[in-house]
Parts: structure tokens; sequence; C-alpha cells
């Protein structure tokens, strides 16, 4: 290329330099702006949200709130977090814990929600993620200070859906020899329907004995504010891998399924259980035991009022009434009931009870006992007691030595003493009767 070329291309390179300067230093005065710009709304967005939180919170609760910790970020919108969320009320919910309680408790929590939400009131959030909650349900003498739940001021967030990562409820009393009640909820997940309307919710539970995992799905709500005691609920459950091991004394793994409906203090449950291999500690034979039940529950201290239950053991049938009551000393349940057994089989007991095989005995039986079961930490049998009477007809034992010696005294008995003596087989049944403390 001659001189005279390379002088004439030079204006033209020039000018591209100084276009690519332009774009460049529009492009870092943009992103200056941008950074600048974001810095000034997440500045003035985080104290507006925070003071949003917290106002919406003591208004619907009417109560104290902290919270530790609040951050605001810049991701598809606004991304807030939080940590060390508490509501207070007027009294302490659970004097068995050191210090004073919240009634409400959260560990961590998150949710978006758009720039041009914060000039909306209400603002509207569709989903907040919650880590670590706890209910502190007040004693019963207490829960006066929970008709001050309910909005008293303006709300100024409404939120659609709540999903919950590990939750705890406490339902707190003042009852001598009660200790509180407390569910682990592994999952929860709280959707509005609408306004004064019963929130749905789906929860996945891990009972602690015996353990297994419970589901359950249904509506909870509208909250009564000034009779918590009162707020309806109803839904679905399973109840599934139930090891019934971990009870000292019994075995099997129980699966249940039903349904409940009512008000808290007052919850009818119908449902069915299966344990297909249920055994005792004093046989280890694992049996089939099916149950029918109808049932009614406390939600507010954990008590079980059975009425009946319909079980199924082998070939024999018993029913149940009586009530599964919480005790604070020994620690645990007390089972007591009424069983009776119109109509069974000698030998379906049997083979639950004893390690004999086959059983000692066939026959029909018909028995009425109390069954009182206290909560401790010994085996079943050592725990369990029984007061009642019992009759076996038409009985007959498996060891033919035995049998062959109550033919024998039947036939002394109807003087037959030879035939008694030449071990003339009698085939006799007998009948028993009696009654056990």
């Amino acid at each position: 290329m001659s001189d005279r070329q390379r002088q004439a291309d030079a204006p033209d390179e020039h000018k591209r330099k100084d276009r690519w300067r332009w774009i460049a230093g529009i492009i870092l005065v943009t992103t200056v702006i941008i950074i600048v710009a974001a810095a000034i709304v997440v500045s003035h967005a985080e104290p507006i949200l925070r003071q949003r939180v917290t106002e919406t919170l003591s208004a619907r609760f009417h109560s104290r709130v902290e919270l530790d910790q609040f951050h605001v970020s810049l991701l598809r919108g606004l991304q807030v977090s939080g940590e060390g969320l508490r509501l207070y009320g007027e009294t302490d919910p659970n004097i068995h814990q050191l210090g004073i309680q919240p009634l409400i408790g959260v560990a961590e929590f998150r949710f978006r929600t758009g720039i041009k939400d914060l000039f909306r009131s209400p603002m509207h959030v569709d989903t907040v993620y919650v880590k670590g909650l706890s209910l502190n349900l007040p004693p019963r003498e207490q829960r006066a200070e929970m008709k001050n739940i309910g909005p008293s001021g303006r709300i100024k967030v409404v939120v659609d859906k709540f999903v919950c990562d590990g939750a705890e409820l406490v339902i707190n009393t003042l009852r001598p020899g009660k200790l509180p009640l407390e569910f682990d909820i592994e999952s929860l997940k709280m959707t509005r329907i609408g306004t004064n309307e019963p929130l749905q919710f789906d929860a996945n539970l891990i009972n602690p004995k015996p353990v297994g995992n419970i589901i359950s799905s249904g509506l909870f709500g509208p909250w009564q504010a000034g009779s918590p005691r009162d707020t309806p609920v109803r839904g679905t459950y399973s109840f599934t891998h139930a090891d019934l091991g971990t009870i000292k004394g019994i075995g099997g793994i129980l699966s249940s399924t039903g349904q409940y409906s009512g008000i808290l203090d007052n919850i009818v449950v119908d449902g069915t259980t299966d344990t297909p291999d249920f055994r005792i500690a004093s046989s280890g034979r694992p049996v089939p035991l099916h149950t029918e039940f109808h049932a009614i529950v406390d939600a507010t201290n954990g008590d079980t009022y059975l009425r009946p239950v319909k079980a199924r053991i082998l070939d024999s049938s018993l029913v149940a009434t009586g009530s599964v009551v919480r005790m604070k000393e020994p620690q645990g349940h007390r089972v007591d009931l009424d069983v009776t057994i119109p109509k069974g089989k000698i030998e379906d007991l049997l083979k639950l009870a004893v390690r004999t095989n086959p059983p000692i005995m066939t026959g029909a039986v018909q028995l009425k006992t109390k069954f009182d079961l206290l909560p401790g930490t010994p085996a079943v049998c050592d725990r369990l007691k029984l007061a009642g009477r019992f009759r076996v007809s038409q009985a007959h034992f498996t060891n033919d030595k035995i049998q062959n010696k109550i033919d024998a005294l039947s036939m002394r008995s109807r003087g037959k003493a030879k035939l008694a003596r030449e071990n003339v087989v009698g085939n006799v049944a007998s009948d028993l009767s009696g009654v056990f403390d």
C-alpha cells in the first residue's frame, strides 16, 4: 500500500476508533447509572420492606415483633430474606422452657416480589419460604390473649402460599401431671384460598412412637381468634411403615388411613389400620391384625377417646372402648379400655400370646376385661393390668395325652371306668370359665 493510500484511510480509522470510544463510554456510564440506581433501590427498598413485614405481622397478631436480620437483593426483582423472626404475646406460653418463649418463631424466611410492588398497598407476595417454624400455643387458661390475634391495623403484605421446611407445634398446659403436647412437622405447605376462608394445607410428619411417616392434607380455619379451640379442621391422612418395634414388648409394621373433621378440641377421626405381622414378645409369633375405629381427639392436649375400635385377629373379632390419655409421670400415654370378645376362637388368642405350636387348645371363647396399660420403659406384659372374666366352650386339647386324660376322667364320672382303663377315645369337649385379676 502506498503512502498516499495510508494517508487517505487514516481519517476513517480515527472515526471508527472515536465511535467505539463513545460506545464504550456510553456503556460504562449506563452501567454506573444502573449500579447506582440498583444501590438506591436496594437502600430504599430494604427499610420499606422491613417496615412492611414487621407492621403487617404486628397488625395481624397484635404482638411485639423482633427481627434479627433482614436483607434485600436485586435478583429477578427483589429477593428478600431474614433470620430470627419472633412474635411475643403478653405472657410466657411455655413455662417448661427457660426464658420467655415467643408465640411464633422463624429461623429463616425468604420471598421474592417485583420492584413495582413496592408502590402498591397491600403488597402482594406469591410464596414465602420458611425454615425452622415454631408455634407455641399458650395454655388454655392464658388463651384469652389469643383473642388479640386478628387484623387490628392495616395489612401491608398479602401472601398466597407458605412453604415450610421443619416446623414444631407446641400446645402448652398448666394442668398438673401434664406435659406440653409437641408435634414435629417435617414439611408444611399452606395456601390461602380467599379472605376469611380456610387455609388449604399439605403436611408431612414423622411420628416419634411408633416411628412412621404421616402425610395429611385438608383445610384449616378460619382461625377463631376469640376461642382458638373452636377453629375448624378437616382432612385425610395416611400413616405408613410405622414400626411397632419401637414400643417395647410388641412388634410389626403398621399402616393406617382415614379422615377427620371437627374443631381443635373435638376432632372426629374414622380410619382403619392393618398390621400383617403383629406380634407380642411373649410369643414372637406374627399374626394379622386389622382394626376399624371411630375416635374423638382433643388436639389441644392429645387425649383420644375410642368410640369404638373393632379389631380382628385371625378369625376372632373384638370390640374395645376407652381412652388414650397423656401422662406426665411416668411420661407417655395411658391406655384404659373395656374389651369384649363376643365370639372368638381360643386358638387365635393363644397363637398371639404363647409360643406353643400348635396352640394347646381349640374352642370358642367369650371374654370381657378391663385393659389398663400404663406408660413406661418396661415391656408391655409387665405394664399391663387385666381384670375380667372368660368362658371357653367346646374346648379340645391338641396334646393327645392331655385330651385322653380328660376323656378318661369324663368316662369315670359317667360310670364307664372300664372304657377309661382301656383308653377308649371319647373325644370329650370341655367347658371352662373363670375370672382373672
